[in-house]
């Protein structure tokens, strides 16, 4: 919203530099967001004195004059036919950019070197007479600036108004805010029409057909009018804050919806059929020409003006071209109507058409406010427009709009703010905007709101308006009581932030990808429909057609996040995800939220150098992962055991295992499905890993227990057993540990193999015991039979052979 600080003088005093009054608003919720001089284009504009004049050699209608700026000679070529020798005018200096946004350079006219322009009235918006350049005084002094010489200065403030101050969408609105901050009051235009003998009824008449949508709608009619332009002062009010005249009845209702608040619309009145109007709502797929020129399709939920046979204008948008006022227009019909603001709010935004009407109808305009506006602007097309008001008003008012009084308590509003203030001083605030209010013992006020305020219709909003008046700098600063002492973060929130660190110490990226997944991800997955992660629940209104269920894997994520990376040549890829799952209940029915973590490893074990050959990463490496993250979170004799094929659903079958600690399942580690690959389209393997965090959490031992140091060495022996392929070989690691041996310490695979001199359908497993007593130093011996024995065993429960 764009003021002039010379248009709101006339309905307020202002005794406040710009800049203190910039503040001030700000200060009471009127942001000020810019102040500009709306003559600062004139800062290039000298007062020059035509020292020579003489004819120009190649061309009849032009002169080649000799301007005195005060600092030298500049030739000037001009057109004007009142260019005389010692007369002063304004001088427009190359650089120069004209109100109309065209820009001054060093030219040659017909040969003639021409170094600025001697300005008209028009040319500089100062008047209208563009018949020859400006005369100025001469007692003013050659080569000051025109705008100080002229004492031209009136400051522009662009204020940026939320969408529930619709009152101060009108130069009235703001004097009215200006006045509350000064504490004077506001001069209202005069406006005094007299409807002795009301003859209106006789020409025209207003028939609403929607009161729901239009609950009142006010109209005048004038004749003998005459369409001219308007008066300068009228367009200079229009040009200072960025609207363009356009004829003085035009231009009138665009003043006195400035002014006001209230938009305004002029018919021509022979254009309209059967000589009325109709308000009613669209035709479905009816069609109308607007003042744009463009045809737009309405829908039934559209409301229009019409007359008695068709639409003339989109109710409080825009009017039709076939009604527009033009030069030959001598009879004036002036709509102001209050509208249902959502019902324009729609209307605007189904057919894209905002316009400054719209702007206010759908934020909501003075229901009160119609027969004022429009008696002041039939006054003055009556007085610009040399024509006659036809006595009477039309007001058609089906629904009047209810206004409600308030009870505001004194002691509630202070503990809300945070203020001290006396009932008498709330009083005061509130009659400086225009309230009306009564006291009502020692801690009440009744309040009624003014018309104008469609914004206040609860006690807050009266709080929110003591607030803004008495000053939002003067709310004292404080601070919430906060207990010193620090409270303990929730087990699972450390447990994820230590899985985080973890895994980018593991040389990982987090990821962190949409909650909402694709509804043919399972598809992709190959997950069987009696599994639970087919449990998809359904979003209302989704981003995309890709993005239209809660996921109930992480994994489709990660390996949309491999394609993109891939498809930007990045294929080294170390990424992990932790996050929570939605397994649907029902659509009506909040979901069943679990923890979930996923990693994924493909590409390059390692960067290739000198010294390391490119070897892609495999099951190993993704499994040691693992086994690192679960003896990172100390939980140990974790097991991995091969998954049934049948339960390999995205997981390559013999490429993957379960992941358990007793009987408890945690997740899986394995390669990626080849087909679940081309479904994502991945050009290469990748291997994963998922654990159910929810299932962890509670393994994570709260605290860290710790042993000494041993003092005795260990004693080492290692294990080679053949045994059938298809026995795991941590069974064979499992079976030892239950073996319960108690200078056992620790053992580990160091070595599989399969092939010749290996049988067919076996396989070579080598392994180390590690043994240590806390007593003493152990004898070779002593080792080697309890070794012998524990060999013996396992050669008999897994029908094994020594190499």
């Amino acid at each position: 919203m764009k003021v002039s600080l010379s248009w709101l003088k006339e309905y307020v005093p202002i005794e406040m530099e710009v800049s203190a009054l910039a503040h001030a608003l700000t200060m009471v919720g009127l942001e000020v967001e810019a102040v500009s001089d709306r003559y600062e284009c004139l800062d290039t504009v000298v007062v020059g004195r035509i020292v020579a004049v003489r004819p120009h050699p190649h061309a009849d209608k032009l002169t080649l004059c000799e301007v005195d700026t005060g600092d030298g000679i500049r030739p000037v070529v001009c057109g004007a036919p009142n260019v005389r020798e010692n007369a002063l005018a304004p001088l427009a200096l190359p650089g120069t950019v004209f109100p109309n946004g065209s820009a001054l350079e060093h030219t040659v006219i017909r040969g003639e070197k021409s170094e600025g322009m001697l300005c008209s009235e028009t040319e500089l918006e100062l008047g209208t007479d563009g018949s020859g350049i400006l005369i100025l005084d001469p007692s003013l002094k050659v080569g000051e600036k025109l705008a100080p010489a002229l004492g031209l200065q009136d400051a522009v403030l662009e204020i940026g108004l939320t969408p529930n101050r619709p009152d101060c969408l009108s130069i009235i609105g703001i004097a009215r805010e200006i006045a509350a901050i000064q504490q004077t009051r506001v001069t209202y235009p005069d406006v005094t029409i007299s409807d002795r003998d009301p003859e209106i009824a006789q020409f025209t008449s207003v028939r609403i057909d929607a009161p729901d949508h239009c609950p009142r709608y006010a109209g005048r009619l004038l004749e003998n009018i005459t369409v001219a332009p308007s008066p300068f002062w009228l367009q200079e009010r229009l040009i200072s804050i960025g609207l363009r005249p356009i004829n003085n009845i035009v231009d009138i209702t665009n003043f006195v919806m400035m002014e006001t608040g209230q938009p305004l619309h002029a018919f021509d009145f022979e254009e309209l059929a059967e000589d009325r109007i109709v308000v009613r709502t669209a035709n479905e797929g009816e069609s109308f020409t607007t003042l744009d020129g463009k045809e737009r399709a309405l829908s039934s939920d559209t409301l229009m003006i019409c007359d008695g046979k068709r639409p003339v204008g989109i109710a409080g948008v825009m009017g039709g071209l076939n009604s527009e006022i033009g030069e030959t227009t001598t009879r004036v019909f002036i709509e102001a109507a209050y509208f249902d603001p959502v019902s324009i709010r729609k209307t605007s935004k189904k057919l894209g058409l905002k316009t400054d009407a719209s702007y206010r109808f759908e934020r909501g305009v003075d229901p009160k406010g119609t027969v004022r506006a429009i008696n002041r602007a039939a006054q003055l097309m009556a007085e610009l427009g040399n024509g006659g008001l036809i006595p009477g008003l039309i007001d058609e008012h089906p629904k009047p709009v209810p206004q409600n009084r308030l009870s505001l308590s004194v002691e509630e509003t202070n503990r809300l703010i945070g203020v001290n203030l006396e009932q008498r001083e709330m009083e005061s605030l509130l009659k400086s905007i225009e309230f009306a209010v009564e006291t009502d013992g020692d801690d009440r006020l009744t309040v009624l709101p003014p018309s104008f305020r469609v914004d206040v219709t609860r006690p807050v909003d009266l709080m929110e308006e003591v607030a803004r008046l008495s000053g939002y700098q003067n709310v004292p600063t404080t601070f919430p009581a906060m207990p010193s002492e620090g409270r303990e973060a929730p087990q699972a929130l450390k447990v994820r932030n230590r899985i985080r660190r973890l895994m980018t110490g593991f040389g990982f990226t987090e990821a962190i990808t949409y909650s909402f997944i694709s509804k043919s991800s399972g598809e992709q997955l190959r997950i069987r429909s009696d599994d639970e992660r087919t449990r998809m629940l359904d979003l209302l209104n989704p981003l995309t057609a890709d993005q239209g269920v809660m996921r109930t894997s992480l994994i489709p994520g990660l390996l949309e996040t491999m394609r993109r990376n891939i498809a930007r040549q990045v294929k080294d890829l170390r990424l992990f995800e932790i996050g929570k799952i939605f397994i649907s209940n029902g659509q009506d029915v909040q979901p069943d939220e679990k923890e979930r973590l996923a990693g994924l490893c493909s590409g390059s074990r390692a960067d290739a150098s000198w010294h390391t050959p490119e070897t892609g990463c495999d099951f190993y490496d993704i499994k040691g992962l693992a086994e690192g993250l679960l003896a990172g979170l100390d939980i140990h004799h974790a097991e991995f055991t091969r998954m049934p094929d049948k339960l390999c659903y995205y997981t390559r079958p013999g490429h993957t295992a379960q992941i358990l600690v007793g009987k408890e399942i945690l997740g899986l580690v394995g390669e990626i499905h080849p087909r679940v690959r081309r479904n994502f389209d991945l050009r290469q393997n990748a291997f994963i890993f998922e654990l159910d965090v929810d299932r962890l959490i509670p393994l994570i031992p709260e605290t860290k227990c710790s042993t000494a140091i041993p003092k005795y060495p260990a004693v080492y022996r290692d294990t080679t057993l053949i045994v059938e392929k298809d026995i795991e070989s941590g069974s064979i690691l499992k079976r030892v540990w239950h073996m319960d041996e108690e200078l056992l310490e620790d053992l580990h695979i160091f070595a599989v193999y399969e092939g010749d001199p290996v049988p067919d359908g076996h396989k070579s497993v080598s392994f180390r015991i590690i043994y240590r007593s806390p007593e003493e130093t152990l004898e070779d011996d002593a080792v080697t039979e309890i070794h012998k024995g524990i060999t013996e065993r396992l050669i008999k429960e897994f029908d094994a052979a020594l190499p």
